[in-house]
């Protein structure tokens, strides 16, 4: 039996373990928000919240919508590609509510 991990498992795995990624997607599954919001909630710094939602759409996860509005209004919200992960951060929800201390 071939014991090797999948190359694709094994980016995924190393994609969603980053710093703040999780949490973002998972503040995203909400639906669309700004970008204040999303730094308020989950407490990250603005510098690594702007590196991560750049990272996040550039590997098509997230969406970034500009407003033409005094002042611009910039939202950021899950593609599809980003919402298929929604049963696997409600799954992590429920396991770590059962199995981690707080």
């Amino acid at each position: 039996m071939d014991k090797t991990i999948c190359p694709r498992f094994e980016k995924a795995m190393g994609f969603l373990s980053q710093r703040w990624t999780g949490l973002i997607i998972y503040q995203l599954l909400s639906g669309p928000q700004r970008f204040c919001n999303i730094e308020s909630s989950i407490g990250v710094s603005g510098r690594v919240l702007s590196d991560r939602l750049k990272e996040l759409e550039n590997e098509g996860l997230v969406k970034r919508e500009v407003f033409p509005e005094t002042p611009v209004r910039i939202e950021y919200s899950l593609t599809e590609k980003g919402k298929a992960l929604e049963p696997i951060m409600r799954e992590t929800e429920k396991w770590s509510q059962h199995w981690l201390e707080a």
